[in-house]
């Protein structure tokens, strides 16, 4: 994979953690001298940011190579990057950088772990990651579900058709058929989805057209039961359970028939830890 965030973005996070130079850095006159700087994981993980990371240190002066890029899992002990230059360079760029690929890695890894309990399960069900990361991040976390093997449910407001029931409650009932009619000849290309909360609103929601249903706190029991009742009226959009789908339950929604999931807990899944190590020159 590629570095996702332009040069003026990432100088962005630089400048945030070194606002007015290096303190300690300038102050021990040590920014002048040569140095290395190793990063290795800690654990096993699913590799994600090195790109990002190797390109802030360049930005930094320093010259740096990715040993493993995104989207690689590895071992304990593995070396992910490294890089040489000065100790100031070095230093500018070490924790942002550090951070960077921990947290993106366990975003990475969360959705891997996923992946591989409903591949293990023997279901090749797609797993589709919302929006609801922090706001300012969506780029990254898009390249972490992707590493994952994970895919973008909506990377914004402008891409999908997604009725929810917030939206339902400006129209009238009795005009939610139409209003799916006009959707779907505006909108051609477009999948019509449509937010149930419970069973009752899947059944209606599936007469109104809806292609796909995104079953929000749907259990595995209860979408099992709407997935029947929806085959025996002759009708069964695709199924996808959203709201608490995690690595512990993803497979129990797989086995009750869901057509694929949705899920936010990759964003909000432990950091893998990346062990930095410094030599010098």
């Amino acid at each position: 994979m590629h570095c996702v965030l332009s040069d003026a973005a990432l100088r962005s996070l630089l400048d945030e953690d070194v606002p007015f130079g290096d303190l300690t850095t300038e102050a021990l006159r040590i920014g002048k001298e040569r140095g290395r700087l190793s990063m290795y994981a800690r654990q096993a993980m699913r590799v994600c940011g090195t790109e990002e990371a190797a390109r802030m240190l360049t930005l930094c002066g320093a010259s740096a190579d990715v040993a493993v890029p995104s989207g690689v899992h590895v071992a304990s002990g593995n070396l992910l990057l490294h890089a040489s230059g000065s100790a100031g360079d070095l230093h500018r760029a070490w924790k942002v950088a550090q951070t960077l690929i921990e947290w993106l890695s366990g975003v990475a890894s969360c959705t891997a772990e996923i992946r591989q309990a409903l591949t293990a399960g023997g279901f090749d069900l797609a797993l589709a990651c919302t929006r609801k990361n922090m706001p300012g991040t969506r780029v990254l976390g898009a390249k972490a579900v992707r590493a994952g093997g994970g895919v973008a449910h909506r990377l914004g407001l402008s891409e999908t058709l997604l009725v929810f029931p917030e939206h339902r409650l400006f129209v009238d009932k009795a005009d939610m058929r139409d209003r799916f009619v006009a959707l779907r000849r505006q909108h051609p290309e477009k999948k019509l989805v449509a937010e149930a909360c419970d069973w009752g609103e899947a059944l209606w929601l599936a007469e109104c057209g809806a292609d796909i249903l995104q079953l929000e706190r749907f259990s595995p029991a209860a979408l099992a039961e709407c997935k029947a009742a929806l085959n025996a009226r002759g009708r069964c959009p695709l199924l996808a359970p959203a709201g608490g789908v995690t690595l512990a339950n993803a497979l129990d929604y797989a086995r009750a028939g869901a057509d694929f999931l949705i899920s936010s807990a990759p964003y909000f899944a432990a950091p893998r830890d990346v062990q930095v190590v410094f030599e010098r020159e």
